[in-house]
């Protein structure tokens, strides 16, 4: 069979052997519905799928490259403190408060909603929620998050990574490149690029068991889930991603280290616009002026001499891009087979959902000692939805 789930025969033998946590012994694990989860099982007529399914669903973790999308039903307090990764809050209590969340969603979309485990009636409410909004494929994961962090990696929100920081009980690990680290970071973090893995391993801390916590560039960035990955096989048995990362954190208005830092009060000067092919320049070497090019972007008017490029994977470029963006993921090619795919005519802006993976496309180029004069990158925090529709915040230079 393609689909390996557990069907909803469970709430059968929920009811067959009467399960309630007064029944079970110490030690004893349950592994079936209690028999009022049952039956509301039953009445929505739902599926229940077990942890594997449940873990091929979420794709590399990240919100936009989650196959399936999949709903914490427990209060948004606990979701803060551990959840499934790439899952959104949607509290059964403050259904309608949280549902504008995915409101224009197709409602053709795979869900998986979960919560506290075969007790927690919270998943069965809400799935039954999503049906009377219109949700067809609506899944059940019952074991939920209490099975899952026993598994696997959990995602947190910013009031435990703000603990962790405060306590000094966690290594911080920032997953995107170095220079990004430079520009700003959370205060305390160490820099392990997903893509300097191999060589940086020495930097992973000893002990096996001490709480890490890995972040990159936002919920679209699955640097910090890359590295979260390669510490699970490694053996670390308490691995954590701040999956809002850089940018969720200085939306709660938290300092990183740029912002830590108070900087002598300089006149200032109008600076004189770097053009070069008709790009405006950024201060950072190798990039755009960020600004500038958000106005093209998002007014439609970039030049047809500016070939965009998505440098993320095609299933994430599919999901959503830039409107006229091509796509090359450059992670796949040497630099010098990259530089064969851009185009002669044209002047090549790498983006993707941070900036992380577009800096790195055009550092691959660089550190080759191969042209650049007509290649840059777009530094900025980019979400597009469907009708390849972008809200953009640009990323702040070092300069």
């Amino acid at each position: 069979m393609k689909i390996k789930s557990i069907v909803i025969v469970l709430f059968v033998l929920g009811l067959m052997f009467n399960v309630n946590a007064s029944e079970l012994k110490k030690g004893e694990i349950l592994t079936a519905p209690s028999p009022k989860v049952a039956k509301l099982i039953k009445k929505f007529n739902l599926e229940v799928v077990d942890y594997k399914y449940t873990k091929k669903k979420i794709g590399k973790g990240t919100r936009k490259g989650a196959i399936a999308l999949l709903i914490d039903a427990r209060p948004n307090a606990k979701y803060l403190k551990g959840t499934i990764p790439s899952a959104i809050s949607i509290p059964d209590t403050k259904f309608e408060t949280y549902y504008g969340q995915i409101a224009k969603m197709d409602k053709k979309k795979e869900v998986i909603v979960f919560c506290g485990g075969w007790k927690c009636g919270k998943s069965p409410k809400v799935a039954g929620m999503l049906q009377k909004k219109g949700f067809k494929n609506v899944k059940l994961y019952q074991a939920g998050e209490p099975e899952w962090k026993k598994r696997y990696y959990s995602e947190i929100g910013t009031p435990v990574i703000k603990s962790a920081q405060k306590k000094n009980n966690a290594v911080l690990i920032d997953a995107r490149p170095y220079k990004k680290y430079l520009q700003a970071t959370i205060p305390g973090a160490i820099s392990i690029p997903d893509s300097s893995m191999k060589r940086l391993l020495g930097k992973f801390p000893v002990d096996k068991n001490i709480k890490i916590i890995t972040f990159c560039g936002g919920y679209n960035c699955g640097k910090s889930h890359n590295v979260a990955r390669k510490l699970l096989s490694l053996g670390y048995t308490n691995v954590l991603v701040y999956a809002g990362g850089v940018p969720l954190w200085k939306k709660d208005g938290l300092a990183t280290t740029k912002s830590a830092v108070k900087k002598p009060i300089k006149p200032t000067m109008q600076k004189k616009a770097n053009i070069s092919h008709g790009i405006k320049m950024g201060s950072d070497e190798g990039t755009v002026d960020g600004e500038w090019f958000k106005k093209l972007i998002l007014s439609d008017t970039v030049p047809s001499n500016i070939q965009i490029i998505d440098v993320t994977p095609a299933e994430d470029y599919k999901a959503a891009h830039i409107a006229n963006a091509i796509n090359i993921y450059t992670e796949e090619f040497s630099a010098k087979q990259l530089l064969s795919k851009l185009s002669k005519n044209k002047i090549s802006v790498f983006y993707c959902a941070s900036g992380a993976r577009a800096l790195e496309a055009w550092q691959k180029l660089k550190d080759a000692n191969l042209d650049v004069s007509k290649a840059f990158y777009f530094d900025a925090n980019i979400v597009c939805n469907k009708l390849n529709k972008c809200t953009i915040e640009v990323n702040e230079p070092l300069d």
